[in-house]
């Protein structure tokens, strides 16, 4: 799959009968802090489209508020690969499988309901798209979530790229 422009993302937006979104970016307080990030930009965008929040994390059991995770080793397709791991930030404790689970709970549902698009959280180590923090400083690069969507066939653009 060659990569798309920003252009041709818009436009998958634009076109996109059902878009699956980060639940945070919705005004559910489900990120790790405990908060949301409510966006204007991400409502204008979704006017008049069936929309299919997710949060990875919270789907797959992880609780709110719950501790830092950072991607250790890689970005998310390096995750995803093996090569790399989901770890809480404070206490290195791996939370890969959880990480995991969750990236598949929402290709699953992005799947089911036909979501062609998919708007993520940038820098998130399950949502990011363009850039993801990885042993301790943001990287380019994809975060679990976003690279199997992305692999999926999934068109994947960043709350910021709105």
């Amino acid at each position: 799959m060659t990569a798309q422009t920003r252009e041709e993302r818009l436009a998958a937006l634009r076109e996109a009968r059902v878009v699956l979104v980060s639940a945070c970016l919705l005004g559910e307080a489900c990120r790790y802090d405990g908060k949301s990030k409510g966006s204007s930009r991400v409502m204008q965008a979704l006017e008049g489209k069936e929309v299919v929040p997710v949060c990875p994390e919270t789907g797959a059991g992880l609780g709110i508020p719950r501790p830092a995770v950072e991607l250790r080793g890689g970005t998310g397709e390096a995750v995803l690969a093996g090569r790399a791991q989901a770890v809480v930030v404070s206490t290195g404790e791996d939370r890969t499988a959880a990480f995991r689970y969750g990236a598949e709970l929402a290709l699953t549902a992005a799947q089911r309901f036909g979501a062609t698009v998919a708007v993520l959280k940038e820098r998130s180590p399950s949502c990011g798209t363009q850039g993801t923090q990885v042993d301790g400083v943001v990287v380019p690069g994809r975060g679990i979530t976003a690279a199997l969507l992305h692999s999926a066939g999934i068109t994947v653009l960043s709350d910021e790229e709105l």
